[in-house]
Formats: C-alpha cells, structure tokens, sequence
C-alpha cells in the first residue's frame, strides 16, 4: 500500500505536482480564452454563467494551486501536491462506489499517448469487481476539428478505453490514438448507448471533452486534468464534474502507475 506521504514524494520527484511542465503563459492565454467563450477550451462545458479571467484564476488557484497574482505572467506553472493527494482520494472513493454497486462505466481519454495505461489498469480493476465496461460507438467515424481542419477519426476502444484514431492508423505499438480535446466522441457514444437501448454509463472517467461532455450531459463524471485546463475545474465548481485531478498530464506513462496502485488500493479493486 502506497501512503499518501510516499506518493505526495513520487508526484514532486515526477513532477505531475510542485513545479510542472505547463507554462504559465500557456495556462493564462487559455484561462482568457475560457473567459471569452472559445469552445477549444470550453471543450463541450458550457458554462452556467460567465466566468471573467479574474475568477478563473482564483479558481484555478483554489484547485490546483497556481499562482493567484496576475502579474507572475511567465515561468512554469505550479501545482499543490497535497491537492492532487485530495483530489485522488476522492477519485478513489467514486471509483469505490461505483464498484459496489456494479454499475456500468465508460473510459476516454484525449491523451492515450500518455494516460492510456492509467484508465486501463482502471478498467481491468472495474470489470473484474462486477462493472460492465462499455464500448458503445466502436469504430464509429467522426469528423473532428483539428488545428489542421476538419479531419475523419475512427472512434476506437483500447483495453477498454475509449480513444481517437486516425483512419488507417495502426493498431499496435506507440501509435495508440490522436491527442484531442474534443466533446464529440462523448457525446457520439452516448448517443449510440441509448440509440441501442443499451445501458448507459452511471460513471464517465478520463480527461478533456470525456468528462466535460459527459458532465454537460448529465452524467457523472470524474477525471484528471492539467494547470491550463480549466474547463473541469469549472464543471466541478459548477457541481456538473465529481471529482477532477490536478496534474501535468503530459509526463512518461510509467510515472502515473503509482497513483493507479493508490487509488485503486483505496478504492479495494487492486488485483
């Protein structure tokens, strides 16, 4: 059992918490962005009020732990440890509900480069305790705005995480999916699910527009998220998002196992 001191160490010593990667003229541009309603960052959130830049920063201060003054304008953002320790307590113990009850669960992930095996290890755990891990949508193509245009993507499922493909793309190896932000995906495969009269997830887990999309929706939803990404935090401010995580969300894959063996210890679903 990894405790919550040793895996404080790990998130520093990692650096997915303390000084991370995210720059902090990133974060703001984005938070300004949020403020003026640009969907790229709204990422299928829509807000149910007005959120001024002031009152992002304060937020994101408040749940990640960055820098409230809005003249420390460059630099490396940085996140509170003990907040991502929280945070994922309370990750766990959703995780533990839902496992209790059984009830069906759904996976994505904008990001399966780097956070693929944490929401598979997360997936494995689920459907071993009880839980049906859904796959609605499989190989459903999407056509998704990039920074290149609007470009065709495969809805894809990979050890029982929803991810994002491109059309031809290999299924082995490092190319596991494309980086995306986009709500669509969501929103497409919970159509399918009620389309089919299948079950619907009680519990959406993962990152950008997964859980923003399936938190507009309704569903319950919990996941991870970076400094510059301030959409969760605010559907959680707002009550539409359970529990979001504060971390870079860009470090080598095997950093994140360690926060897989604690919030699966704690949430009683380790192998």
């Amino acid at each position: 059992m990894l405790s919550a001191s040793a895996l404080r160490a790990h998130l520093l010593v990692s650096r997915l918490a303390g000084s991370v990667a995210t720059s902090r003229e990133g974060s703001l541009r984005r938070y300004q962005l949020f403020a003026a309603g640009d969907p790229r960052v709204l990422i299928g959130l829509v807000p149910e009020r007005g959120w001024s830049f002031g009152e992002l920063l304060g937020l994101m201060s408040a749940q990640c732990g960055v820098s409230n003054n809005p003249e420390c304008v460059s630099g490396q953002d940085v996140i509170d440890p003990d907040r991502t320790v929280a945070a994922l307590d309370a990750f766990a113990d959703r995780l533990g509900e839902v496992a209790r009850r059984r009830a069906p669960v759904l996976l994505g992930t904008g990001h399966p480069h780097r956070l693929l095996g944490f929401y598979a290890d997360v997936a494995a755990a689920l459907s071993a305790a009880g839980c049906p891990v859904l796959t609605p949508a499989w190989g459903r193509r999407i056509d998704m705005t990039t920074r290149f245009g609007v470009r065709t993507h495969n809805l894809a499922y990979a050890r029982g995480v929803a991810l994002m493909r491109e059309p031809g793309a290999r299924t082995t190896g490092n190319e596991t999916g494309v980086h995306t932000h986009s709500p669509l995906p969501i929103r497409i495969a919970l159509g399918a699910a009620a389309d089919s009269g299948g079950p619907l997830p009680e519990l959406v887990i993962g990152d950008h527009g997964w859980v923003c999309g399936a938190g507009q929706l309704g569903i319950a939803a919990i996941g991870l998220a970076d400094s510059d990404d301030p959409a969760p935090f605010v559907g959680e401010a707002e009550g539409r998002l359970s529990v979001v995580v504060p971390l870079d969300d860009a470090v080598r894959p095997d950093y994140y196992r360690p926060l897989t063996r604690y919030v699966l210890n704690r949430a009683c679903l380790s192998q």
